[in-house]
């Protein structure tokens, strides 16, 4: 048998559909001529007619390393005389159990575990926990994708889109896992989009805005310091919130949060100034919080409303925005955005290329105060 991989132009569509043809050798039809025996199999890819872009040839070249390696595999599978059968074994096993096995190898040491492990959860509540790699077509992809968009967190809000793409991005990474592993013999989800992120808005504070809300006085002490804290380090609220002394150390070099996050569950190394480590009080046993009374409440987040008003802030500060202060803060001072990413505890370069944006945004903004000089 030979494996040819063959293209057929969709006029219409202005697209070359990608299908294999398995050529099984000849025999004789009813009226004694010799025919070939030719199975087909449709691979669900699809190339740019007359490509003009660089991104429509970088698609067509990788869809063709696809299609290319799946075109191996059958070779393989017919050299070994596997071609035709199917591995009841790895069809009927547990597609959730195998994404959960591939989240759990994210746990010590993958920046990535958090959204392994939501992706995991919202896959439950789409499919429950018995669903065969079988089971899983495009059309379930598809279905799980549209469920990401509707889908809500434990405070009943929709997933925002960074959210949903991040998701959708480790189901599918899940997916060609296994072809990897040969449990598949291609990704159901390999023609599906990955759902567009939407960029928010990120407020935050200004230098001479951190320095005003410093000299007011918050309805809680413990919101203050904490808000602060979380300005001066970039810390999100969930690390702060369960901040233990036995994580603050101190060395010949000054002070140090040994950590692991609440987000990632990675281990996170955090260099903190003097100034940070006055925002965290008296000293107290390794087992106790830090900011003892920390919650978050309607009580608290009405304070820190009303604590900034009190300095004439008139933004939408959320706590969160502490750590975008942070962010905007270190990089308006000339800090460069590989070892804002690391303080960040990124684990990718891009997520930390937002805050690089609204400084570029400033600039042009200072730029343009000049008035005109013909006037």
């Amino acid at each position: 048998m030979k494996v040819h991989l063959r293209q057929r132009k969709q006029s219409k569509k202005g697209k070359v559909s990608l299908y294999l043809e398995i050529y099984k050798g000849t025999t004789q039809n009813a009226n004694g001529k010799i025919v070939g025996i030719r199975d087909y199999e449709y691979l669900e890819l699809y190339l740019i007619d007359k490509p003009r872009t660089p991104i429509d040839k970088r698609h067509n070249k990788e869809t063709l390393e696809v299609a290319n390696n799946i075109k191996t595999k059958i070779e393989l599978e017919i050299k070994n005389g596997e071609y035709g059968l199917k591995s009841g074994f790895n069809q009927s096993a547990n597609f959730v159990e195998y994404f959960k096995a591939q989240t759990e190898k994210r746990l010590l040491n993958d920046g990535n575990y958090g959204n392994w492990d939501s992706s995991y959860k919202h896959l439950i509540k789409f499919a429950g926990t018995q669903v065969t790699f079988r089971e899983v077509d495009k059309k379930f992809c598809e279905g799980f994708k549209d469920y990401l968009t509707t889908a809500k967190t434990k405070s009943e809000k929709t997933l925002s889109s960074s959210a949903v793409a991040s998701y959708f991005t480790k189901f599918k990474a899940c997916l060609n896992k296994a072809v990897q592993e040969d449990i598949i013999l291609k990704s159901p989800a390999l023609a599906i989009s990955t759902p567009n992120t939407v960029e928010n808005i990120r407020e935050y504070l200004t230098l001479d805005e951190l320095k005003a809300i410093t000299k007011k006085e918050c309805r809680y002490e413990v919101l203050k310091n904490a808000f602060i804290f979380s300005c001066l380090t970039g810390l999100r609220w969930s690390d702060i919130q369960k901040l233990q002394w036995s994580e603050v150390q101190k060395n010949d070099t000054g002070y140090k949060i040994v950590f692991h996050q609440q987000k990632t569950k990675g281990l996170q190394y955090l260099d903190i100034s003097e100034q940070a480590r006055g925002y965290l009080g008296e000293q107290g046993n390794p087992s106790e919080r830090v900011f003892i009374g920390l919650k978050y409440s309607a009580y608290h987040n009405v304070a820190l409303e009303r604590w900034m008003m009190k300095a004439g802030i008139t933004k939408k500060i959320t706590f969160h925005c502490a750590r975008h202060t942070f962010a905007v803060l270190q990089l308006t001072l000339g800090t460069e955005i590989f070892t804002l990413s690391k303080l960040l505890g990124h684990s990718e370069l891009k997520t930390t290329q937002i805050y690089a944006k609204i400084i570029d945004e400033k600039k042009r903004e200072a730029v343009n105060k000049i008035p005109d000089l013909t006037i």
